[in-house]
């Protein structure tokens, strides 16, 4: 076994766990879906969940919906009045993440909307308190912009897959996915309008925060 797979086992063990309806999920991810890494997992959903209650949002945004997995993580953190927006671009992905969130202790929580965030997120006329990016790389500047002057002062993005592999070190990969992680990347580290750190948490995580 690698130090690696101990020290996340380490991890794992020395955490809140996941609820059972979460592991019941992660599973049926793995088993019916073809690209279940995508899902947040465990630790990363420990932390959504744990940015959010230290945040207090009203209302999220979610871009990248996926299985739900990190939807109900922050819909957990959420208070009793808070709201969570989530836009998945894929339709085929709506039957199986649909009954997962609307059969979930939060569903009275999360709005789970199939469609094109950029196109319809500027016509909801809101606000945001808390942003999840996990949507397609190639459009993260496109996502960034959009948010930010509907963010409140003060609000968070959270941005995954900021380091894609590590392939945003490496001068081989030049898809329009890295590319795209890599303006993203430079873009944000130059913007004043806004503090930011990555963490090297799985495939990476950029806490960003809009200045007051």
């Amino acid at each position: 076994m690698q130090e690696t797979e101990l020290i996340d086992e380490y991890i794992l063990a020395h955490i809140d766990p996941e609820s059972d309806y979460l592991k019941r999920l992660y599973r049926d991810t793995h088993v019916k879906l073809l690209r279940p890494r995508m899902a947040s997992g465990h630790l990363q959903g420990r932390l959504l969940k744990m940015l959010v209650c230290m945040a207090r949002p009203k209302r999220i945004l979610e871009i990248g919906t996926y299985t739900g997995y990190s939807t109900l993580c922050m819909a957990e953190g959420l208070g009793p009045d808070g709201r969570l927006y989530t836009f998945e671009i894929n339709d085929e992905q709506e039957d199986f993440t649909r009954p997962w969130i609307e059969q979930s202790p939060c569903a009275g929580r999360i709005e789970f909307i199939i469609g094109d965030a950029l196109e319809l997120v500027p016509r909801m006329g809101l606000t945001f308190d808390f942003a999840f990016v996990d949507g397609d790389k190639r459009h993260y500047m496109d996502y960034y912009e959009m948010i930010l002057p509907r963010l409140t002062p003060g609000g968070f993005i959270v941005a995954d897959n900021t380091l894609w592999d590590g392939h945003v070190v490496e001068p081989s990969h030049r898809d329009a996915q890295t590319l795209g992680i890599m303006e993203f990347n430079d873009r944000i580290a130059a913007d004043p309008r806004v503090e930011k750190v990555i963490l090297p948490l799985r495939d990476g995580l950029t806490l960003i925060r809009k200045k007051e």
